[in-house]
């Protein structure tokens, strides 16, 4: 898969049925991959550490561990692997911040719930591509949760009503997701 496909982090356990992690990780590396890698394990020895470290790993979590510091460090790399660039999204007259987590539209800030700004954030990451509502689902919900694909339309009419006024358009596409489409600024009066 990492062979074939995009993917904005690798979560990457050491203890795998036919390849250890830190295989897979010097391989992923061998090719020049700059994918951000956080390597999720049980084992949590020091040697593992510094090993996973030096072979390009970006940060390392042990098992047992807190969701939410998880969640924090994927955003952390997910910013960093986007080339440590600016933690503000632009979109025509729509800026997202990724660390505050604050969305405007024309200067004037988004009243926006949480799974809308999650879903707004997943949607401005990859502007232009479709994004399946399984995507959305991983990215927006807790692993305990369940939430249906009506909850996720639910979410993203609320935030096409919320950015409309901006000319931004999320187009769907039936049985395969949904897209933040390019902005395109209108055309003057004639």
């Amino acid at each position: 898969m990492l062979a074939t496909q995009d993917f904005d982090l690798l979560i990457l356990d050491l203890g795998l049925p036919k390849l250890s992690g830190l295989e897979v990780l010097q391989r992923l590396r061998a090719r020049n991959s700059h994918l951000p890698v956080l390597i999720l394990t049980a084992a949590d020895s020091i040697d593992q550490r510094v090993r996973g470290l030096d072979l390009g790993a970006d940060d390392f979590m042990a098992k047992p561990f807190d969701l939410s510091e998880l969640e924090a460090r994927v955003r952390a790399l997910t910013r960093r692997g986007a080339g440590g660039g600016p933690t503000v999204i632009r979109h025509g007259p729509l800026s997202y911040d990724q660390v505050g987590r604050i969305a405007y539209i024309n200067d004037q800030m988004l009243d926006l719930s949480a799974r809308e700004l999650g879903l707004l954030e997943v949607l401005l990451q990859r502007s232009g591509r479709l994004v399946s509502k399984e995507q959305l689902v991983d990215h927006l919900c807790e692993w305990s949760e369940e939430v249906s694909n009506n909850a996720i339309e639910v979410y993203v009419h609320r935030l096409r009503k919320k950015i409309e006024i901006g000319g931004l358009r999320i187009a769907t596409v039936r049985g395969l997701g949904y897209c933040l489409e390019k902005f395109t600024e209108p055309a003057p009066p004639a």
